[in-house]
C-alpha cells in the first residue's frame, strides 16, 4: 500500500514539473531573493517555536518563546 501511495506522489510531482515547463518564470532581483530567504527563515523559525509552545510548560521559558514568536511575527509583517 506504501508502494501505491508513493507512485502517485511521484506521478503528481511529474504532473507538475510538466505544468509548470509551459508557465514562464518570473525573474527575481538579488533584493527579492534576499527577502524570500529571510522569510522562508522567519517562517520556520516561527515553526519551530509554536512547536516548542505546543509542549512547553508554563513558566518563564513559555514567555520567551511567546516574547520571541512575537518578534519574529513584526519581523515578517516588515518584510511584507
Amino acid at each position: 500500500m506504501a508502494r501505491g501511495w508513493e507512485s502517485k506522489s511521484i506521478e503528481q510531482q511529474i504532473d507538475n514539473a510538466r505544468q509548470r515547463q509551459g508557465e514562464q518564470r518570473v525573474r527575481l532581483t538579488p533584493d527579492q531573493i534576499e527577502t524570500e530567504r529571510k522569510r522562508d527563515g522567519i517562517m520556520l523559525q516561527c515553526t519551530r517555536m509554536r512547536n516548542q509552545l505546543e509542549t512547553c510548560g508554563e513558566g518563564r521559558y513559555r514567555q520567551t518563546l511567546e516574547e520571541g514568536l512575537k518578534f519574529l511575527e513584526k519581523q515578517l509583517a516588515e518584510l511584507g
